[in-house]
């Protein structure tokens, strides 16, 4: 049984990743899942840091963006989400290739939502792992 209250497509969802940091960076959504939802990124020049190995705000970046992502799609009708809270241990080096954020919800509550993210390497080892507290509100206007 699946825990999303919108049935959207991978393709729709990264239609809103334009225009933004997600774009920037070469965030994609890549499954949705019963229970998770899977966002990948580069590592490569745009993502490193001065050492040449993936920058932990770029860790940081695809853990909200993932569980943003995800947030929303739980989220009661009428209502958008926003970040109130992320941390991350990180903890492997990653050089090259693309990783992998996987999020899992812990707490989905009315006023607010707590989601774990894991992100992982294209073998499947652990690189960082990020939890976020997301805030459910009335939608903000642009």
């Amino acid at each position: 049984m699946s825990i999303w209250k919108r049935n959207v497509s991978v393709e729709e969802l990264n239609g809103h990743l334009v225009d933004t940091l997600g774009e920037t960076l070469d965030i994609r959504v890549e499954q949705i899942n019963d229970d998770n939802l899977v966002v990948s990124m580069p590592v490569d020049k745009r993502t490193h840091q001065p050492y040449g190995i993936l920058h932990g705000g770029a860790s940081v970046a695809l853990a909200e963006t993932a569980g943003s992502i995800a947030a929303s799609l739980i989220a009661e009708e009428g209502k958008a989400v926003v970040g109130l809270e992320i941390n991350a241990n990180h903890l492997r080096k990653v050089t090259s290739g693309r990783v992998y954020a996987t999020a899992s919800p812990v707490h989905a509550g009315r006023a607010t939502q707590v989601w774990d993210i894991r992100i992982a390497d294209k073998e499947g080892r652990p690189v960082c792992i990020s939890r976020l507290t997301m805030a459910v509100v009335d939608p903000v206007k642009k």
